[in-house]
């Protein structure tokens, strides 16, 4: 007859249940994985399912009891880690989104905006086709396996612990939000210099030849200027948004890492 103290019940309840919180917690925030349009259901099962295939392999779990003031300051502790590596790879599609919407403001798109269920807010259009794109290179890359994989190491270099974490980790997270502005005017760089190009010739026009009229030919210039452009940049970019994703999964590691105190 098998029997089962106590002592097990709770190493088998911590071994699952914290990093259980720690990926949840990721999948509810990371890129693709944590749209709103996937079921919460399929998100809870998806990180128990996790939880259970990675729990063998993890360092030894804090000994705690699930109902204690302790554990619930630790389950708390864990979903911090996990929401801050998931906006840790949300600020790089942030970064696409802002160049989307640097490109429409050139193009004369800026007012084509809708109603984006993901983000819950009026998002360009231009905003929504290149993160459609990146979403698809970030799956044909294999991002999401890596950055489960980058997340699980973080079992190694910040370990489940009952200890307060360093505060020199939000800091890197603050950093890497900086890329949000850098990078997305980055990608955006090669349109928004050819359209002001483009702007600038159709204001020397308008001094030159004041009997046109600049207004009625500027929009439809720009904006088929900038769809030419597009044409030609969007299919050179899977360089640029692949070593955005790269330096993602490096800032989850430095993350990690900084919260630890390494």
């Amino acid at each position: 007859m098998v029997s089962i103290d106590i002592a097990q019940l709770y190493a088998w309840i911590n071994a699952f249940l914290w990093p259980f919180f720690r990926i949840l917690a990721l999948l509810g925030t990371a890129p693709v994985l944590g749209e709103s349009s996937i079921p919460a259901r399929a998100k809870v099962g998806l990180a128990a399912v996790l939880a259970i295939a990675v729990a063998p392999a993890l360092p030894p779990m804090p000994q705690l009891p699930a109902g204690s003031y302790a554990a619930l300051g630790l389950g708390v502790q864990q979903i911090l880690i996990g929401i801050a590596l998931g906006l840790t790879m949300r600020i790089a599609f942030a970064a696409v989104q802002t160049a989307g919407e640097f490109i429409g403001l050139q193009m004369g798109l800026s007012f084509a905006s809708f109603f984006d269920p993901a983000t819950g807010a009026n998002t360009a259009v231009l905003s929504r086709m290149l993160n459609i794109i990146a979403t698809l290179l970030f799956l044909a890359l294999n991002g999401h396996l890596i950055m489960m994989g980058a997340l699980i190491r973080t079992f190694e270099t910040l370990p489940v612990q009952p200890r307060a974490l360093n505060i020199n980790g939000w800091g890197v997270l603050l950093e890497w939000s900086s890329q949000v502005m850098a990078s997305g005017l980055l990608l955006a760089l090669p349109l928004i210099i050819m359209l002001l190009t483009v702007n600038l010739a159709m204001g020397i026009l308008n001094r030159t030849a004041q009997q046109l009229s600049v207004f009625a030919v500027g929009f439809p210039i720009s904006l088929l200027t900038g769809m030419v452009l597009l044409a030609v940049v969007l299919p050179q970019t899977s360089t640029f948004l692949s070593g955005l994703f790269e330096e993602g999964y490096k800032s989850m590691a430095r993350l990690a890492g900084a919260l630890a105190g390494h």
